[in-house]
């Protein structure tokens, strides 16, 4: 399946398109796609061969949820090279996730795709106000994790000048900040937090800075994370949404110009949303799961993916595209406790409302006498008063207690305490194997 590189360099075009144009595309795509995928990769030919379907059946848009889904098991079980569909001399790139809870999953890339995916980060980098000729900084760690070498490429593909900064080194990401005066920054967003931190730390006002815009993903966030940074840091905060299984960021992005959600590239995923527990497609404006296909992967063509990601689907408003809503949580990142669904970012909208706390926490649930327990761990803000560290305990698990309904423990720890990977901070700790063993819902 040959790359469409003369499309992929005209995002504008692209963003533009009319619903009939864009389905007529999609489909053309999408019959390519499966075909591609049964063809060469036997994982795919075995599961629609299972599921009575093949590519032929696909007449319309309409008979995509015929096919079976992908989940990460799918990819792991496959580790390291069973999901690619062309030969190793074609693949030029691998990416991995961590696989810190199995086998890591292995992402190959031809020239192809690593082309098309600089242009979708290019375009995403330009939606979030980005322009050739401006400086990004690039502070996603680099290396097997998608982030920092798809932000990298993608600015350059658009023009900027790029500031390979990576993770961790807070304080020199402070100096080079300040010295190269990026106009953009692409990070995590607890990560932008951790940096707002050490600025004041070093009595550097963030607000005086050369950054005019965040674009921030690898993690769901939430609108009072947004207005802190923006607040603080006075600059455009917008989202960025991709993961490695579909390509790493550019999957959607958010328009600066609107903030009202992360549009689809629409044009080389198709989105569905289906029941997290049925698998049920859903229509548009309902909460549930996402599920993505590739329409132009050619290294590894992935099928209705199921991301576990929970949004809903809205019409387009910056762009032709229809809209992701900001993740609300993950299907499998949802804790029940006592009969009660609680995801991290409930915890989250309350710790930023309390004094002295930071938005960098973590859930620990453990399990004693039969029951479970869930421990909220909370790293302080630097300067906070000895007033707001003895109330703030009391204070999250009142609000939790009365927004959510649940009682918890609340631990307050130093800055810097919480174990991060890529940036990120671990949300969910679950140590009830250790003890008596998971506990079932109710």
């Amino acid at each position: 399946m040959a790359p469409e590189s003369a499309e992929n360099a005209k995002p504008d075009a692209a963003e533009r398109m009319s619903p009939q144009e864009l389905a007529e595309l999609q489909l053309r795509r999408l019959r390519a796609t499966l075909r591609h995928a049964y063809d060469h990769v036997p994982h795919y030919r075995q599961a629609f061969d299972a599921a009575g379907v093949h590519p032929r059946d696909c007449r319309s848009l309409t008979d995509l949820p015929r096919f079976p889904f992908t989940t990460k098991d799918d990819l792991r079980r496959h580790y390291p090279y069973g999901m690619f569909a062309v030969p190793r001399d074609r693949i030029r790139r691998i990416h991995a996730s961590s696989g810190t809870t199995g086998e890591p999953t292995v992402v190959g890339y031809t020239q192809g795709d690593l082309d098309t995916w600089a242009g979708l980060v290019a375009r995403a980098i330009r939606a979030a106000g980005g322009r050739p000729g401006d400086t990004v900084h690039v502070a996603y760690g680099y290396g097997l994790f998608t982030g920092g070498l798809g932000a990298h490429y993608g600015a350059e593909r658009l023009g900027c000048t790029v500031i390979p900064a990576s993770g961790g080194m807070t304080s020199r990401q402070v100096r080079l900040i300040r010295d190269l005066r990026p106009e953009i920054i692409m990070v995590t967003p607890s990560y932008m937090l951790t940096l707002l931190d050490e600025f004041e730390r070093q009595g550097i006002d963030p607000r005086g800075t050369s950054l005019r815009t965040g674009i921030f993903g690898a993690e769901p966030w939430t609108e009072a994370m947004r207005a802190e940074i923006e607040d603080r840091f006075g600059i455009d905060a917008v989202d960025i949404y991709g993961l490695s299984e579909m390509m790493g960021p550019g999957v959607a992005q958010e328009y600066a110009t609107t903030k009202d959600g992360l549009h689809l590239f629409e044009d080389h995923f198709l989105p569905e949303i289906v029941d997290p527990v049925t698998g049920e497609p859903q229509p548009d404006g309902t909460t549930g799961e996402l599920v993505l296909t590739t329409l132009t992967r050619e290294g590894m063509p992935v099928i209705r993916y199921r991301t576990r990601d929970l949004t809903r689907l809205l019409p387009g408003t910056a762009a032709s595209f229809r809209r992701m809503e900001r993740i609300t949580g993950r299907s499998d990142d949802m804790v029940i406790l006592r009969g009660v669904n609680l995801f991290p970012g409930q915890v989250e909208e309350i710790v930023l409302q309390v004094p002295g706390v930071s938005p960098h926490f973590q859930l620990r649930l453990t399990r004693r006498d039969r029951l479970d327990r869930l421990t909220v761990r909370a790293e302080t803000r630097p300067g906070a008063t000895a007033e707001q560290r003895a109330a703030a305990p009391g204070e999250i698990a009142r609000r939790i207690k009365d927004g959510i309904g649940v009682s918890v423990s609340v631990e307050l720890v130093e800055p810097g305490t919480l174990e991060r990977s890529v940036g990120k901070i671990k949300r969910i700790v679950d140590e009830r194997e250790k003890g008596e063993g998971k506990a079932t819902s109710g």
